[in-house]
């Protein structure tokens, strides 16, 4: 019977997996869960096969596996090798079986049930404590079994990102694997180490392994491990270690395998603008990435060189410095040649008061290149030419006679010829003042897209690993990007699995528009936290809100807007969010970025950043199959009674909104590409004001075709009222003077409640700075207490809120006291942050 119950169960795996219709659900579901309860071992395995192909399509029909597959897991790991004789391999109990079940449980979250949960992590640490343990057989298929185990549980650990003893004891066992003569098992610590390196809980221990992974960088003679020790030190870059790990990265160019000199160069360019201290190591950097990888530096990468120092007042003298020494190597690669030729027709007369830069000398340097760069190339030379008479009047005769040349007036090459003609007239016929007006220095850019970041992703492919995206925040720290650092706290790991959209360590594909301005530059999209002013450039706040001002209705760019749709959906024309909405909502409570949704089709990710009363939010829709999507349409709309308290601008500022004094959130959002193909995806950017305290958040309805068939489901945005808040530091003294005058019944909210995680004290330090308030030290008389104090900025008022928990260990209870200037916000407050613990 036994045989006949693991047949069946393979053969409507088969018949699954040809024909998904024809498996009815529903009756058979609880069947076909309870085979995990089998005395079996062979019905067992098949069964877990079975449901996680089923459990993708409809996981809500099979929660209930979570307990049964814990309770079978917890049975295998703490069995001994004589327990399990007939599926004991190499004293390995059930390797196989226990492989499946930890994949299963990657298909849901933590599971719900504190006792449940509690018996899974002890699983867990029973493996990580297997995994220390001496081997009881030298055979590799000892090892094999046994290590698959152990990467298969460190792959549940950072699904769950929820555990961060487990996650610091998974890097360091992986640390381990990191000088192990098995060459696998070295890429796969790696591969799995470049995921832990975003996680808020075990980044800093991943750095502690920095030396190791340079080493292999420089010795590993597998080209494949060697690319993932670069796409380590990538993740694992931040401000305290990026030029050493750039440095690295630079010695490593000069010998790295030609196959990933262009993903080495376009990782260096990023961490070089993403953490430039000052903008003189930056333009060092990239112009030893042209001297060291010319051929490998892509136009994205040199314009935007050209757009930082062109929009930046402080580096201009700098870099016409160090790209005129550049110039005059004997061996200057093209791009070289480029990049000189722009900065110094626009700031050569910086470094022309040095007699070994006069501007004869910057002539006859760039000149004595011409000859040999191609047409592109000589073109933007004799742009630097005509750009140098304006500059310098004593090179006018000589640059006319190049221009007069015939070589040049009867080129073959019309762009060249063209050029050549209306220059040296130009020249000849505009006064001093018409001249100087035509080639005056050019403005500073408008912030465009960056190019480098889509490039890096279109090179790593769609199933791109984990070392592409770095969202993680870095507490106190400046961003002279004119972005915002990341801080712990809000962070999100992903699921390790099918991660289409590299949201586990790295950057989006581009960055979003911005505004011009000397000082402000590319925007990290991944930033949320606070950063401090710096003299490079506006200050954090300014640039962020500079950016987020939309353009106004008479100005070129408002008319320029795409025209509102005409048939967006409204709230009446789509379906309730999906069940577990409000669940995926409070994951967002006190983080920006992570996986907001996920199913075998589609994959969404979030990464926010806030800023007083504004808001900016990046959806980024994975298509996880090989086939593409159809009439793909993401709309944000408006819940309910929830429609007249929303303002919301369609694509455009220009699109007719509601009457601001019954507004609440202002969201402006962006069309995105109605075709979505397999394993690519699109990015769609919300731009976000909160004009009054609100309490629901808006809708994400998404809607497109697949395989023909219609395909809906709607979300809940993660935009809370906690999103807009300011922390705001005070002695104790003044907080406990607005603590007496805010004491009206219906100023404070107060809830106690049972703890339903493990009751640690710095996770719920970070829980707290990620939910927005600032912790204020030596202020409760009680040390274990916590008491924080901000400000709910809103356009219309502010909102003071001051809070305080009390955990109670022994009894594991929480109390949460909120006391703020309106009752709404108060209770609202109160029962998101509860929910938190």
């Amino acid at each position: 019977m036994d045989s006949v119950k693991q047949s069946a169960a393979l053969c409507l795996l088969r018949l699954y997996k040809a024909s998904p219709d024809l498996v009815p659900m529903g009756e058979w579901t609880a069947r076909v869960v309870h085979l995990l309860n089998d005395q079996h071992m062979g019905v067992v395995t098949a069964a877990v096969s079975l449901i996680t192909c089923l459990c993708k399509k409809n996981p809500d029909d099979f929660k209930t596996c979570i307990s049964l597959a814990v309770s079978r897991l917890s049975r295998i790991v703490s069995s001994a090798s004589t327990d399990l004789q007939d599926y004991t391999y190499y004293f390995v109990p059930a390797p196989w079986l226990s492989v499946k079940l930890l994949r299963l449980l990657q298909c849901y979250p933590p599971p719900e049930d504190a006792a449940v949960k509690g018996r899974l992590v002890e699983c867990l640490e029973t493996v990580l404590n297997k995994a220390q343990e001496p081997p009881k057989s030298k055979k590799v298929q000892h090892s094999n079994a046994k290590n698959a185990i152990l990467f298969e549980t460190i792959s549940l650990i950072i699904h769950y990102d929820s555990e961060p003893n487990l996650l610091v004891r998974a890097c360091n066992q992986l640390g381990q694997f990191l000088q192990h003569r098995e060459t696998n098992l070295r890429y796969l610590a790696l591969e799995s180490m470049c995921t832990l390196a975003s996680s808020e809980f075990s980044h800093e221990a991943v750095k502690t392994h920095i030396d190791t992974v340079i080493n292999a960088l420089k010795t590993e003679r597998d080209v494949s491990v060697r690319q993932r020790a670069a796409d380590l030190l990538y993740a694992m870059c931040d401000r305290s270690n990026a030029k050493q790990i750039v440095s690295e990265m630079l010695r490593y160019l000069e010998t790295a395998d030609y196959a990933i000199r262009e993903e080495i160069v376009l990782k260096v360019a990023i961490l070089a603008e993403k953490y430039a201290v000052d903008y003189s190591w930056y333009v060092d950097t990239i112009l030893n990435l042209i001297r060291i990888a010319g051929d490998y530096v892509s136009e994205e990468v040199w314009y935007r060189v050209l757009q930082i120092v062109t929009n930046r007042d402080d580096v201009q003298g700098y870099a016409a410095k160090t790209v005129f020494e550049a110039l005059q190597a004997p061996a200057c690669h093209e791009n070289m040649v480029k990049v000189g030729g722009y900065i110094l027709g626009e700031f050569g007369n910086l470094i022309a008061g040095d007699p070994r830069s006069s501007p004869p000398v910057q002539f006859s340097l760039l000149h004595s290149k011409f000859h040999l760069c191609s047409v592109a190339t000589r073109a933007l030379l004799l742009s630097t030419y005509i750009k140098f008479i304006n500059l310098f009047p004593e090179t006018k005769a000589t640059i006319q006679g190049v221009l007069r040349a015939g070589s040049q007036l009867r080129n073959a090459d019309v762009e060249l010829q063209q050029r050549a003609v209306e220059y040296l007239t130009l020249s000849s016929v505009a006064s001093t003042d018409v001249l100087a007006t035509v080639l005056e220095e050019m403005p500073p850019f408008p912030e465009r897209e960056s190019s480098i970041l889509a490039k890096l992703k279109r090179k790593k492919g769609p199933g791109a690993g984990s070392a592409l995206d770095d969202g993680r925040r870095e507490p106190s720290s400046h961003d002279i990007n004119g972005g915002v650092e990341p801080t712990p706290s809000t962070v999100s790991t992903p699921s390790p699995s099918a991660d289409l959209l590299g949201l586990r360590a790295a950057p989006p594909p581009a960055a979003p528009p911005a505004p011009s301005g000397a000082g402000n530059l590319l925007v990290d999209v991944f930033s949320d936290g606070p950063a401090a002013q710096t003299s490079l450039g506006p200050t954090p706040e300014e640039a962020f809100l500079s950016e987020l001002e939309p353009p106004a209705p008479e100005s070129p760019m408002a008319l320029l807007a795409d025209p509102a749709p005409a048939a967006d959906p409204g709230p009446e024309d789509i379906g309730p969010p999906i069940p577990e909405a409000d669940e995926l909502l409070n994951k967002f409570v006190c983080r920006n970025n992570g996986v907001l949704f996920e199913n075998q089709l589609l994959q969404i990710g979030v990464k926010s950043e806030f800023r007083q009363n504004l808001g900016r939010m990046y959806l980024f829709y994975g298509n996880k199959t090989s086939v593409q999507f159809q009439n793909f349409s993401p709309t944000v709309v408006h819940p309910g009674d929830l429609q007249t308290h929303i303002l919301s601008a369609w694509l455009s500022p220009l699109a007719p909104a509601l009457p601001l004094q019954r507004a609440q959130l202002a969201v402006q959002t962006k069309r995105v590409a109605s075709q979505v193909d397999g394993g690519a995806q699109v990015q769609q950017v919300l731009n976000i004001e909160c004009l009054r305290d609100f309490l629901t958040p808006p809708l994400l309805s998404v809607r497109f075709r697949y395989g023909g068939a219609p395909q809906s489901l709607t979300l809940k945005l993660p935009v809370t009222i906690n999103k807009f808040f300011q922390p705001t530091e005070m002695a104790a003294q003044d907080f406990f003077q607005r603590w007496k005058q805010l004491s009206l019944p219906q100023q404070e909210a107060q809830k106690i409640f049972k703890a339903n995680h493990p009751m640690d004290a710095e996770v719920t330090k970070a829980k707290l700075l990620g939910f927005g308030s600032a912790l204020l030290d030596n202020v409760d008389p009680n040390p274990e207490n916590f008491v924080g104090a901000g400000i709910i900025q809103t356009k219309a008022l502010q909102v003071g809120c001051l809070l305080r928990l009390e955990p109670n260990a022994q009894a594991q209870m929480y109390r949460l006291t909120l006391r703020t200037s309106k009752e709404p916000v108060s209770r609202h407050l109160c029962e998101l942050l509860a929910q938190q613990f």
